[in-house]
């Protein structure tokens, strides 16, 4: 039986954090150890000029991510990874397929009225265009199943339109790809709302910082007395439960719970032992990043090494698309 091709991407913003780790890395590591899905993981370095960027981090940021996706375990001989502009063919089909989809369908996507209102200064036909962008990333490999969040399902969605239009029109055999929910684990804002993000600052702990980072970023997480007559259900106090009993155990959650209806907490023995348990777990990884950083020849040999695996598939597939498409 064939394998099922996963596809995968990180925009080049930053490096990763805590989040990423949890909700998205573990649940990677477990695909490429899968002998049923043959992965590719890249990071987006296209899709981060869809919004203001600072070009002298660019490449920077871009190469991070890749050297976070190592420490944390990704591994070049088990999954493809590389950048996306190392692809040419990427922004190639992406060119061919929109000619596929309207202008109007584009403007009424959530995300792009979202991005619209956060930087009105900056509606550029790429942003517009990103989510044909997408769709050139994922259909370019044929992928089936793409490890991404819900939110990202009506870009998703605009894939699956371009796939089976061009299949109908042209032949051409694009699976239509699904949203794969990897068994990953919600990692709460440090601010008290919402999910660890790149995008809030002070909300996330990144995979490099050390352990006196770790602490003085949980230090300015909202607290409460304590204490009280209910478990807070939401909030800040309620956040660091939950990161509790992710890094720590559903004991000890209980034991902090029991603590808050009864003598009360003091948060900064519950901040301290949270610090602890969180660089335990950094510690290997940022350990590992080490190992990559002493070697940046190795790192260019994986991100060219993932370049050429990604290109020969890349290559089949828009030859295919030509040829069918009438193209000389």
């Amino acid at each position: 039986m064939a394998k099922k091709r996963v596809f995968s991407g990180t925009r080049a913003t930053g490096r990763l954090h805590l989040g990423n780790y949890f909700g998205a890395l573990k649940g990677y590591l477990k695909l490429q150890d899968n002998p049923d899905y043959e992965a590719i993981y890249m990071v987006m370095d296209l899709h981060a000029i869809t919004t203001p960027y600072e070009k002298e981090k660019l490449a920077e940021n871009t190469r991070n991510v890749i050297v976070d996706y190592l420490a944390c375990g990704l591994d070049p001989e088990k999954s493809i990874i590389t950048a996306q502009s190392l692809v040419p063919e990427h922004a190639y089909l992406a060119h061919i397929l929109s000619s596929e989809i309207t202008v109007a369908r584009m403007q009424h996507l959530p995300t792009f009225k979202e991005k619209v209102k956060q930087h009105p200064e900056h509606v550029t036909m790429a942003l517009l265009n990103y989510p044909v962008l997408m769709a050139a990333d994922i259909l370019l490999y044929k992928a089936e199943l793409v490890p991404v969040g819900i939110d990202q399902e009506p870009h998703l969605e605009v894939a699956r339109e371009i796939a089976r239009k061009m299949n109908e029109k042209y032949q051409t055999t694009f699976p239509e790809p699904k949203r794969f929910a990897t068994k990953g684990e919600y990692v709460p804002s440090l601010t008290g709302e919402g999910k660890m993000s790149k995008s809030v600052e002070g909300s996330y702990i990144n995979l490099t910082d050390d352990l006196e980072t770790v602490k003085r970023k949980l230090a300015s997480a909202p607290t409460d007395s304590g204490k009280g007559e209910k478990v807070p259900e939401k909030g800040g106090v309620a956040n660091l439960l939950s990161l509790v009993e992710l890094l720590e155990g559903d004991e000890k959650r209980k034991k902090y719970e029991e603590m808050y209806l009864g003598e009360g907490i003091r948060y900064g023995d519950l901040k301290g032992e949270l610090a602890e348990a969180i660089f335990s777990e950094l510690a290997p990884i940022q350990k590992q990043r080490k190992i990559y950083e002493e070697d940046p020849s190795l790192v260019d040999r994986i991100i060219r090494g993932g370049a050429e695996k990604a290109g020969r598939i890349a290559q089949e597939t828009l030859k295919e698309v030509k040829e069918k498409m009438g193209f000389i």
